[in-house]
């Protein structure tokens, strides 16, 4: 008689070694800077937002933390909508200071920065 015993691998070993090769395309991603390469993305995201805003600037504006500030939170909002209340409040910020004084002196004590 002939044994009916499966040749094949179990499916304990098939979940293990898929496992094992998504690990291993992960660490390949981190090792080789691809990883490094998508925060780069999402940042200059945040800086064309910035460069957007900054036209509309005027001799007093936010300050430069206040700009990383903003370039950080666009960068990480998940939805349009979020977006767009940065975008709101950064505006904001910037009537602000634009409406402050055309001086340098009222302009920094009120928090804002000088061009």
């Amino acid at each position: 008689m002939l044994s009916r015993k499966g040749q094949g691998l179990s499916l304990n070993v098939i979940i293990i070694a898929a496992l094992a090769l998504i690990v291993l395309v992960v660490l390949v991603a981190i090792f080789t800077g691809q990883i490094g390469g998508f925060k780069t993305g999402v940042d200059k995201s945040g800086d064309v937002e910035l460069t957007q805003m900054r036209i509309s600037y005027g001799d007093c504006h936010p300050t430069t933390a206040r700009e990383s500030e903003f370039s950080t939170q666009i960068a990480r909002a998940p939805t349009s909508d979020e977006k767009d209340r940065e975008r709101q409040v950064f505006e904001d910020e910037i009537s602000r200071c634009d409406e402050v004084s055309s001086e340098k002196s009222l302009c920094e004590s009120s928090g804002c920065k000088w061009q």
